[in-house]
């Protein structure tokens, strides 16, 4: 016999080792890690131990996920609060540069605003490039990955050569896109490529709502 024969036969009568049950101590294989010889119904339990390991390790991850997806909601939570208190758009645009920099602990964070009927005389208001608009209206999801793009890390002023990562999220007026919110880290782990976007989504969303309620 060769051994898919014995695993044939073995899958072919479950119940060979009830009608066997002290071969399963006759029979003896290594110990995965020392290598001394052991039962094969030790070893089958040594396997469930692992198999219990991986499972414990998985929930434990599955749970600090959910406690940090706690953490960020709470977070967009009070954001989502001080904007719908904002009466002007200076209390706006306070409540998203004290929120983003303070409660998220984003370094910097740039927001312009274009295509507006009502304009103010601040960095917000800048003309950007038609380069840029069309950069912004092809976004389907927020650009987050190394800090590029020379006309947005301008935004930044002296920190822009320090940047190291880049979130990028276009504000819509339904479909049309109408600004951007740029946030820039030092750190280039910070905002990468395959990280999950529905936060910053929203935080597109909260920001861009409560812009338009002020701007028109």
């Amino acid at each position: 016999m060769n051994p898919n024969d014995i695993i044939d036969f073995l899958n072919a009568n479950p119940q060979f080792f009830e009608e066997h049950p002290d071969l399963l101590e006759q029979l003896s294989v290594p110990h995965p890690t020392s290598g001394n010889t052991i039962s094969l119904s030790e070893r089958q339990i040594l396997t469930l131990r692992e198999k219990l390991a991986q499972v414990q390790e998985k929930l434990a991850e599955l749970v600090s996920f959910g406690e940090e997806n706690d953490v960020i909601a709470e977070k967009v939570h009070r954001l989502t609060l001080s904007l719908m208190l904002s009466d002007d758009f200076e209390a706006v645009n306070f409540a998203v540069y004290n929120h983003l920099q303070e409660d998220f602990a984003i370094p910097h964070v740039a927001l312009r605003i274009w295509n507006s009927i009502l304009k103010r005389e601040s960095p917000e208001f800048v003309e950007v490039s038609e380069e840029l608009r069309f950069f912004a209206a092809d976004l389907r999801q927020p650009y987050c990955g190394p800090a590029q793009y020379p006309e947005v890390l301008a935004w930044f002023g002296n920190a822009a050569s320090h940047l190291g990562s880049l979130a990028l999220i276009p504000l819509r007026r339904d479909a049309q896109v109408f600004g951007m919110l740029a946030l820039g880290s030092e750190d280039p782990e910070r905002f990468f490529p395959e990280m999950g976007t529905l936060y910053v989504e929203r935080i597109g969303q909260l920001v861009g709502a409560a812009v338009l309620k002020q701007i028109g």
